[in-house]
């Protein structure tokens, strides 16, 4: 047993679970679609952190690995991405999820290098990465307000797929890394590693970037090039307007939400990393790298405004008004 991989998944499970049930409470109050799915990702994270716990404290069986790669090679960050685009469902923020759809595909195929025999699981995933993608595009086009819906029902169609080969996979070779005792992939078949990859960019890539998007939404912007140029104009505009926003966060006067939301997209990032240098045979930084993630994810939480819009005492709900957007 390894007394740090012990104590950073039972924090990385404990706070999870506690965030679940503060999101899933949001969700109870208000009925907001994006509050749902969150609480749902992270549920799944909460599990798969879990089960990290239990086998790293008490040894791991073939259900816990399979649940543990399910939940967190699958699930998570697909679900996490999913509830950001609810949250930003009223701008076109589908055409960046459904081009990080085929782009995890494209990196599927590139993955089959690594994995003999998977070319059949690579070349399968880009060709329903590309279906996906090109459904969320056309929703965005035609009627914006199905983006999120449409992606939600891939998502779960998707989920019981992937559900039904993890649970059937043939399981071959060691679940630990001999020198970290970390949990690997590496017993998974080849075709199940690489087609986790498009749930993994998709979703990963959708919650950062939806993080960098709301802190820029609610920032004081400098315009430097005009919204015509979409993208580019975003990407250029919001580095303009950092300066800005340090300053007006000297003075106090900057909305809650961009901190918050700019933890939530560093929260994101960090798992990310990590769980790829794990693919990769790099593992000491997986447990530190989630344990960390949910705490800067949990803490943009914290420090948004909109937590506080209602909070539950016992049986008594206390409520107050909306925040606004920066305008400009």
């Amino acid at each position: 047993m390894n007394a740090l991989n012990v104590l950073f998944t039972l924090g990385s499970s404990i706070v999870s679970f506690v965030f679940a049930g503060l999101v899933l409470d949001q969700w109870w109050q208000r009925r907001r679609s994006f509050q749902l799915v969150w609480a749902i990702g992270l549920l799944w994270y909460a599990i798969s952190t879990g089960a990290e716990f239990v086998g790293s404290a008490f040894g791991w069986s073939d259900p816990l690995y399979r649940a543990w790669y399910l939940t967190g090679a699958f699930l998570v960050p697909a679900y996490l991405g999913v509830g950001t685009l609810y949250l930003l469902s009223k701008t076109r923020f589908g055409y960046f999820v459904a081009a990080s759809v085929v782009l995890g595909g494209l990196f599927s195929v590139a993955a089959t290098a690594k994995y003999p025999g998977s070319s059949v699981g690579g070349y399968t995933a880009l060709a329903l990465s590309l279906v996906t993608g090109a459904a969320i595009a056309t929703a965005t086009a035609v009627r914006r307000e199905l983006q999120a819906h449409v992606a939600m029902i891939c998502l779960v169609t998707g989920t019981f797929v992937v559900a039904a080969l993890v649970a059937t996979a043939h399981l071959s070779g060691g679940y630990l890394d001999p020198a970290t005792h970390v949990p690997v992939a590496s017993a998974f078949p080849g075709y199940l590693r690489v087609s986790s990859v498009p749930f993994n960019a998709g979703g990963g890539l959708a919650l950062v970037f939806g993080a960098l998007y709301s802190a820029y939404i609610y920032m004081p912007k400098r315009r430097v090039l005009a919204a015509r140029l979409a993208v580019v104009a975003i990407t250029v505009n919001f580095i303009a307007s950092l300066p800005g926003a340090a300053r007006a966060l000297l003075q106090g006067k900057l909305n809650s939400r961009v901190p918050a939301t700019l933890l939530i997209a560093v929260g994101a990032f960090i798992p990310g990393v990590t769980s790829s240098l794990d693919r990769f045979g790099i593992t000491w930084a997986l447990l530190l790298g989630q344990f960390l993630g949910v705490l800067l994810i949990f803490g943009g939480f914290l420090v948004s405004e909109e937590v506080f819009n209602n909070i539950r005492v016992g049986f008594t709900l206390w409520a107050r008004g909306d925040v606004k957007p920066a305008e400009g």
